[in-house]
């Protein structure tokens, strides 16, 4: 799999187009903040409401969404992805300019049906591998964030020169890009979501700290052990690999990574994420998803509620008011 950066593109694909980007929150306030800085100019299309004036402030270009599209060329839809197809079928798929671009920096709604892009318009993607304050930060540093790249429908002939162009102005150039597919983006992303980066890795973190105070440890240290120190170990993964976090911890603690970790994360830990895998595969999981938004989301309202009263937040709240290098973040 070959990366690509900057030098493997050129702005100019891009710069020749009028861009709107649909969306102002996370990934949308930092893909136009960087495409701006490269050079491009941006039109914002929002309802009314608090990005509004947020994107007014930055001296952005707004419009309402049916009027932001009209005349693009290029219309990336940065919006959740629960909101996008209702969205698309209201406000864009009878307003976007015939012929343009239709782009999106994450899979789900093209590769599970719920959003079906009109036949005369290319699809593309661009997905950045970070939260959009990253994406941000780190172009502002000069040194971005791996992206995505991937083509769905190529009627123009050079849809993958415009994903790179996008990529490149977005910050990707600096860090590396790759080209992939819709379903594959999606359902890795989704996988690595579920199992890793946020289910795995946070009920791996509550089920530890739970364990030290039913043991009759103090809330505060089991915070430490199982929580501000993630950070530090992830930190050093980050740089070098486990082989490199394991050269920077002490025997003890790689002696215990190595007899106890595979207790904890084994067999059966792995046959659950296979089982994960395939309700992605399948679509029982967007299906689930789907469900969830149209029902009012029951899930997530009340799993929420349930984590702001977990002794877990409580501690952690205020020893962070504590810490005077986490009151900017």
């Amino acid at each position: 799999m070959k990366l690509l950066y900057s030098a493997d593109g050129s702005l100019e694909n891009i710069k020749s187009k009028s861009v709107t980007i649909v969306g102002y929150g996370s990934q949308g306030h930092a893909h136009a903040l960087n495409l701006r800085d490269s050079g491009i100019e941006v039109t914002i299309g929002l309802r009314h409401g608090s990005s509004w004036n947020n994107a007014i402030k930055n001296d952005f270009v707004v419009k309402s969404i049916p009027e932001a599209v009209r005349n693009a060329d290029l219309v990336m839809l940065l919006i959740p992805d629960e909101e996008m197809s209702a969205v698309y079928i209201s406000e864009i798929h009878n307003n976007i300019k015939k012929d343009s671009t239709l782009a999106f920096a994450h899979g789900f709604n093209v590769h599970y049906n719920q959003i079906v892009p009109r036949s005369d318009l290319n699809v593309i993607m661009i997905a950045p591998k970070a939260p959009g304050h990253m994406v941000r930060e780190t172009y502002i540093k000069g040194h971005g964030v791996p992206h995505l790249i991937a083509v769905w429908r190529d009627n123009s002939n050079n849809s993958k020169e415009v994903a790179l162009a996008y990529a490149i102005a977005n910050g990707g150039g600096f860090a590396g890009i790759i080209e992939t597919t819709f379903k594959d983006e999606t359902e890795t992303d989704l996988f690595g979501e579920q199992v890793v980066l946020c289910g795995g890795l946070t009920e791996l973190i509550k089920a530890g700290f739970e364990t030290l105070i039913e043991h009759g440890y103090k809330p505060e240290l089991a915070y430490f052990e199982c929580i501000h120190e993630v950070k530090l170990i992830v930190d050093l993964i980050y740089q070098g690999g486990i082989s490199g976090l394991n050269s920077s911890i002490s025997n003890n603690a790689e002696y215990g990574e190595y007899t106890v970790g595979p207790k904890v994360i084994n067999q059966t830990t792995k046959n659950i994420m296979k089982e994960a895998l395939n309700d992605i595969q399948t679509g029982k999981y967007a299906k689930d998803f789907i469900l969830e938004k149209k029902a009012n989301s029951p899930i997530l309202t009340t799993k929420r509620s349930l984590l702001k009263t977990h002794l877990l937040e409580k501690v952690g709240r205020f020893l962070r008011a504590k810490m005077s290098w986490t009151k900017s973040s």
